[in-house]
């Protein structure tokens, strides 16, 4: 099969594969028309894909909406946004700074540690709740942005897809980068981040994804409202048994799956090789 060309041998496959991609679509297609469909079609029986009358109510009622305590859709929005800024930046640093020192370093106690990495992918958020509030209760971190932050600055999962690449650079170049006088952040920055590039930024898809959509901390850590986030928002939203209250939660579901999906256009191609790199290997 020349895929340079369309032949009919094609054919079975755009017979399968075509459905298959229209099928998995739909979810966001309906997610996308659902915000700006109107009350009435919202509550439609059947409920239809498409939006036949399409308004921006929704979202001009979710954004000139406050709570009951007063704090407008906005604040929780910049919450969302800054929290989630500070924390992918932190792990990314985190992330390949320890996969260096895994990969390229000698030090007592490396198997054991990074055995506990690898341990850490088996618990679950629910599984550490009650340690996670211990620490941040004993360290006076409660209704702080160090709330959200902390509990998601290192991934074990970033760290075991980090390090795989890393392991895969020749220690001559390190060794290399050493004789001309490079020190560990120089090396980080001019050899061991461009080799690891694909992993990174699957890293970077997961964390964002990790604390965009977290309510762990505005839940359990926050009190003061004005110090949560946008998915937790929309989850108060959506416990409104209201029927108004249903198209703004529409509008700001749309809000909140957005940023993920262009994340992860914009990281496609690098997310695969990942994916591709770790099956082969």
């Amino acid at each position: 099969m020349n895929p340079k060309r369309f032949s009919a041998s094609q054919i079975k496959f755009y017979l399968i594969l075509v459905p298959l991609g229209i099928f998995m679509i739909l979810p966001v297609v309906m997610v996308i028309n659902k915000a700006f469909k109107p009350l009435g079609e919202l509550f439609a029986f059947p409920p239809t894909i498409f939006v036949r009358d399409p308004t921006l109510k929704n979202f001009r009622d979710l954004f000139a909406l406050s709570g009951t305590t007063g704090v407008p859709m906005t604040r929780y929005l910049y919450n969302s946004i800054m929290i989630t800024i500070f924390t992918v930046i932190i792990n990314l640093i985190i992330t390949v700074s320890a996969a260096y020192a895994f990969s390229k370093k000698k030090f007592r106690l490396k198997g054991a540690l990074f055995n506990i990495n690898q341990m850490a992918l088996m618990f679950v958020a629910t599984a550490v709740s009650v340690p996670r509030y211990i620490v941040i209760q004993e360290t006076g971190l409660m209704d702080t942005w160090l709330a959200h932050i902390l509990p998601l600055i290192a991934m074990p999962v970033g760290l075991f897809l980090v390090k795989q690449f890393v392991d895969q650079i020749p220690d001559a170049l390190v060794e290399a980068a050493i004789m001309d006088g490079a020190k560990d952040f120089r090396i980080i920055q001019k050899v061991i981040i461009p080799l690891t590039k694909p992993a990174l930024a699957t890293s970077v898809v997961l964390t964002f994804q990790a604390i965009w959509n977290a309510t762990e901390a505005s839940n359990n850590f926050i009190t003061n409202d004005t110090m949560k986030t946008l998915a937790f928002y929309l989850g108060s939203l959506s416990t409104n048994n209201t029927v108004a209250a249903e198209g703004m939660a529409s509008a700001a579901a749309v809000l909140l799956f957005l940023p993920n999906l262009i994340i992860f256009i914009l990281m496609n191609t690098q997310v695969m090789n990942t994916m591709a790199h770790s099956g082969i290997k």
